[in-house]
């Protein structure tokens, strides 16, 4: 009989989840029964808040906040080795969830270079540090998963996201790569591309008329939430998706 819970005792990081997205994807992968670093930036009481929820189900800890900037090699580093110290195991799922968005949707004439460069420091940068990390890190020949999170933006091309579309196109690219390049490890490489979701990040700076726009583009006729990807991850992060590897999956209720 299959096991209740898929991913019992693997290790996972996620990345930028002490809120949205990235916290209904860690919790999601503990709901499967893997063990979770949650990782921040700046927040450690959100942070610490998703941990005690995960742990608050188990007789032992099975969850963990850890601090760190995925732009910088050094604390992405630090960010294994806590895994690894914490739970006593190799590190076997990596979901780098992390990521900016300027609220302020400039044009490409308006972005400011200042603005360019944190977004490509934290969306493509940060996404290349912790994809070169977990490829040596993750144990290798059992099954490991490293998961980027894109846009459907991407496929779309939409004025006025330029710089973060930029960002996000140069992720899926070092996802097809990568997972190229981890011929014969085991471990798989995809990218889970969100459309509009139900987030502070896509709040930020839009009016109430650009909010219904996007909600009647999209064919259910609503915005995404955060538990319409976590259970996209999940599968990536389970056995059964051994034989998808290098793929964009756009998850957009049809808006694009």
């Amino acid at each position: 009989m299959a096991s209740t819970y898929p991913l019992q005792d693997r290790v996972a990081i996620v990345t930028g989840s002490s809120r949205g997205i990235g916290k209904a994807i860690a919790l999601h992968l503990a709901s499967l029964g893997a063990k979770l670093v949650i990782n921040y930036s700046s927040n450690s009481t959100q942070a610490d808040d998703v941990a005690t929820q995960i742990n608050s189900t188990s007789d032992s800890p099975r969850a963990i906040a850890v601090k760190a900037n995925i732009s910088d090699p050094d604390q992405v580093k630090s960010l294994f080795d806590e895994a690894e110290s914490a739970f006593q195991s190799p590190v076997n799922i990596l979901v780098n969830s992390a990521g900016v968005l300027d609220g302020k949707y400039p044009s490409i004439l308006n972005t400011t270079l200042e603005d360019f460069d944190r977004t490509f420091d934290v969306n493509a940068r940060g996404a290349f540090v912790c994809c070169q990390e977990g490829a040596k890190r993750i144990k290798h020949g059992g099954g490991g998963r490293i998961i980027c999170l894109s846009t459907s933006l991407a496929a779309a091309f939409r004025p006025g996201y330029g710089a973060y579309i930029a960002s996000k196109a140069a992720v899926e690219a070092m996802v097809k790569i990568l997972a190229k390049e981890l011929k014969g490890t085991g471990i798989t490489v995809n990218s889970v591309a969100p459309g509009p979701i139900a987030t502070e990040l896509f709040y930020e700076g839009k009016t109430e008329a650009m909010i219904k726009r996007v909600i009647d583009d999209c064919p259910h006729g609503r915005l995404g939430l955060p538990e319409d990807i976590a259970p996209v991850v999940g599968f990536l992060a389970g056995d059964a998706s051994e034989w998808v590897n290098g793929q964009i999956i756009r998850v957009n209720g049809g808006f694009i």
